[in-house]
């Protein structure tokens, strides 16, 4: 009978069929130094070129390397789920597969978690991507932590998907039900005793980021309607704030009439008509979301859909 992996390695595989040899090498380098009684998942995200083949390679030359081919694409919050639900170490690690999250801190997220966490998450004093998603991401953190009330170590924004869980954080994880389940949020609802690590990012390995600012966008929209409905009640504070302004000036145009009658130009009419008929539209495309969402989580289907695994 085989014994328990000590740690498990869990990482998402997208666009990566050059890349995934030599991430296999170098954590295994890395967790070799702490044990040998490791498992390294790989999980294929539909990826288009030839990343499954690559991790079918390395499965044969490796029992401890095993391979999940999703049936098709659902997305890295999935993909990882997916590695969670089948890993079996004591401790896990989550990684990008691009060698952004360099595998040498992999030791250090362990002793951090000795000292006594259930969760080590990597903070990157750095991102190494253009300025402009740069900025983009620290803008939208900022919104993001307001709206849900984040005042956790997420709440700086450069909290990465890298991190090391106990199994007990991985069971409760699995436990969540929830269609739509943003890993690093799920996390901190998750509670448990949590610290960080400094690391730097490293630049890919090779290639571009499979993330495109249209991807970029739904994710932070998901992010933020999954896990708050804040913003149902600010379109209702502006739908008051505004019902106040336009009170305000139907006084103004009465007492003007009154006094010299004053005659409202269609421009102004024609503006405020434009204006208003727009608000409610985004207010209704926010209620929208929400039931799509509602919508997606009562269908009950299943989070992914493995095609096939290898050395499970």
């Amino acid at each position: 009978m085989e014994s328990i992996p000590y740690l498990s390695i869990v990482s998402p595989v997208y666009k990566a069929e050059f890349i995934v040899d030599e991430l296999v090498q170098r954590v295994k380098n890395e967790v070799s130094q702490i044990t040998e009684n490791f498992e390294i998942i790989l999980i294929e995200d539909g990826s288009p070129d030839n990343s499954w083949p690559v991790i079918e390679k390395n499965c044969k030359n490796d029992k401890r390397i095993k391979g999940i081919k999703l049936s098709r694409n659902f997305g890295q919050h999935y993909a990882i789920a997916a590695g969670l639900n089948e890993s079996n170490g004591d401790y896990v690690v989550v990684m990008d597969c691009d060698l952004q999250d360099n595998p040498r801190y992999i030791i250090d997220l362990l002793n951090k978690a000795k000292e006594g966490f259930e969760i080590v998450f990597t903070v990157k004093n750095y991102r190494e991507h253009n300025n402009l998603r740069n900025l983009s991401a620290f803008w939208f953190n900022k919104v993001f932590n307001k709206l849900i009330g984040n005042k956790s170590l997420h709440s700086h924004g450069k909290i990465g998907a890298y991190s090391l869980i106990t199994r007990k954080v991985v069971d409760s994880y699995s436990k969540i039900n929830d269609y739509y389940r943003p890993y690093l949020t799920v996390l901190q609802w998750l509670g448990y005793s949590n610290t960080y690590l400094k690391v730097m990012h490293d630049k890919r390995h090779q290639g571009k980021s499979s993330y495109t600012v249209f991807k970029l966008i739904s994710h932070a929209t998901n992010g933020i309607i999954s896990q708050t409905s804040k913003l149902l009640r600010l379109s209702i504070y502006l739908g008051f704030f505004f019902a106040l302004i336009s009170i305000i000036f139907i006084a103004y145009i009465v007492i003007k009439s009154i006094e010299s009658g004053f005659q409202p130009g269609w421009a102004s009419i024609a503006t405020l008509v434009i204006f208003f008929a727009s608000l409610i539209l985004i207010n209704l495309g926010i209620i929208g979301i929400y039931i799509g969402k509602l919508f997606e989580q009562t269908k009950s289907r299943p989070l992914y859909l493995i095609e096939k695994k290898i050395n499970f």
